[in-house]
């Protein structure tokens, strides 16, 4: 046959640019007004230059690289030693390496450019941006960081291992820590028989006299096992394992530990991995079964204190949690306002039919909203050495703000995928990604329940923290609205006693509190309308409820300006 009888069938038109190779910072004018209500140019250099890194199309290829070639296990060597390590795709390492030189491990500790009192709201605008490019590999980022906390319970394990975890070298050799540039740490808690209630852990440590305990048992999800170390919750004290392995028993309860990779001496810890866990998202990352055959650990904090010693990780871990997925909405948001701006329907910008505005418009106060309160959280966490109204809403909100902008997340960017269609459904458009990444920040550090059971007992154990709240809400909102004064006198009043009805408390608390630091934020047409749709009792449960009193069109236009 002929050559020239072959012809193109088609050219391919209606399709919106790539969406990569954009500024996350520039292009997010509440971000920046945020900003630059607390930093200096200098800082704010700095944050330009992280967005531009973040939304390189460089770095979304790494990010679908790392994602599409999955990490694998390794138990044995090619002559049957057990070698426990877990391979990871190059492009993997890239982002480990870029997030490391931009010190998202290590800023809130080590900044010299900034105040202690800073260091959580400059974090936070961070990693948000960071998380809309790939969230798997920040999972060993935010523990390296979290883990910090814990370990000042330990003065002479802190001194040598933060010197470690504080470089801004990547480096995931499999050797000994003195041996390297930097490592990173992690966290092994939940057990196969009890999950959260991690006092059904059977995991115990013995001293073996030498300044270290020895590990015999099991977790069932040892997050990122790669890592140099591991934060451990184990059973101590004579008596508190049964014979028959049931429930532990004792008075010691349960203690901290780190676990490292290595022993002092140099050789490898006892550390089985098992398996890794085939997850729903962040697939970049690995998370494995662990059995401890002996394994060593040096105490971390008191004898029986464990539970409380890892909890200040974990609060840590909380606030990147909520921050992060902030971040997977904007990203799933300014997704679908790029391919409306784009895509021809009917004659016209998909962009410009009223009903996908009011669709849009309806995510956009979402987005901002989620955005002012997890900034207003972290400024919480700046502000509480200093401040106890600041330090009550530090940690009466944390589990509330955990909630919600998590558990809101999911199903904000499944709207967003049905914006795009069936582009978003699949594996090479970026947002797929994110959908499946969106439910994991919603069970990580405490499920739903698990957060509204803790904003009951904080409110339990420390009653006037909610008067403390509401005082904050009411300075943050800044004036009267009837909308506004009636929820706080429901929760200055909310019964305490029925543990049935916690979701309603912890959402109104977090909606009550996103409005009025959205309103701090952007006081005016987008408060308002957040304020008037979300607290003022419209029926409401999917996107597109804005009624003909808003500007659809400019609500989109002030969150996710033109490009």
């Amino acid at each position: 046959m002929a050559s020239d009888t072959f012809h193109a069938t088609h050219e391919v038109t209606n399709q919106p640019p790539a969406f990569a190779g954009r500024n996350l910072f520039h292009s997010d004018p509440l971000l920046i007004r945020l900003a630059q209500s607390e930093f200096e140019r200098g800082t704010l250099g700095g944050f330009v230059e992280h967005g531009k890194l973040c939304g390189a199309a460089d770095s979304f290829e790494m990010a679908r690289l790392a994602n599409q070639h999955e990490p694998v296990l390794r138990t044995h060597d090619a002559h049957g030693r057990r070698v426990d390590q877990v391979d990871f795709h190059p492009a993997y390492h890239a982002l480990m390496r870029r997030s490391f030189e931009a010190g998202l491990h290590s800023d809130l500790w080590e900044n010299g450019d900034l105040a202690e009192g800073q260091r959580h709201f400059a974090h936070a605008i961070k990693l948000y941006m960071s998380a809309q490019l790939e969230m798997g590999h920040l999972c060993p980022v935010m523990m390296t960081s979290a883990a910090m906390a814990a370990l000042r319970h330990a003065p002479d394990i802190n001194a040598f291992w933060r010197s470690k975890a504080m470089s801004q070298q990547y480096d995931h050799r499999f050797l000994p820590p003195d041996q390297k540039a930097g490592v990173t740490i992690g966290m092994g808690m939940t057990e196969k028989q009890g999950g959260t209630d991690v006092r059904a852990n059977t995991t115990l440590a013995t001293p073996t006299g030498d300044d270290m305990w020895r590990l015999v048992g099991h977790k069932w999800f040892f997050s990122a096992p790669m890592c140099d170390a591991f934060l451990v919750l184990a059973q101590t004290g004579e008596g508190n394992h049964k014979a028959n392995g049931s429930k532990p028993t004792g008075s010691d309860g349960q203690s901290c530990f780190l676990v490292p990779r290595h022993l002092p001496n140099g050789d490898v810890n006892p550390l089985h991995l098992q398996r890794l866990k085939q997850k729903v998202g962040n697939r970049s990352n690995a998370s494995s079964e662990v059995e401890f055959h002996g394994a060593g650990g040096f105490l971390v904090g008191k004898v029986g204190a464990g539970v409380r010693t890892i909890l200040e990780m974990v609060n840590l871990t909380r606030l990147d949690c909520a921050v992060s997925s902030a971040g997977l909405m904007r990203f799933a948001l300014a997704s679908a306002v790029h391919h409306c701006r784009h895509r021809q329907v009917f004659a016209g910008p998909l962009i410009d039919k009223p009903l996908m505005q009011s669709v849009l418009a309806d995510m956009a106060l979402d987005s901002a909203a989620a955005l002012a309160l997890v900034m207003r959280l972290a400024r919480a966490f700046d502000r509480q050495a200093e401040n106890g109204q600041e330090a009550a809403y530090a940690r009466l909100m944390t589990p509330a703000i955990k909630y919600w902008v998590c558990k809101m997340a999911p199903a904000f960017i499944n709207e967003a995928l049905e914006c795009i269609g069936g582009n978003g459904y699949v594996e090479e458009h970026d947002l797929a990604r994110a959908y499946r990444e969106a439910p994991l920040n919603a069970i990580w550090e405490g499920s739903g329940n698990v957060m509204c059971l803790d904003v009951l007992r904080v409110l339990i154990r420390q009653p006037d923290a909610i008067d403390a709240v509401i005082t904050a809400f009411e300075a943050d909102f800044g004036r009267q609205h009837p909308a506004f004064t009636d929820v706080l006198t429901k929760l200055a009043t909310a019964s305490l006693d029925d543990s049935g009805t916690a979701r309603i408390l912890t959402e109104q608390l977090a909606v009550t509190a996103a409005a009025a630091a959205l309103h701090a934020a952007a006081p005016g047409v987008l408060s308002e309308a957040f304020l008037v749709t979300r607290l003022g009792g419209q029926w409401r449960s999917t996107y597109g409820m804005l009624d003909s009193r808003f500007d659809a069109r400019s609500i989109v236009d002030a969150i996710c300006p033109s490009e």
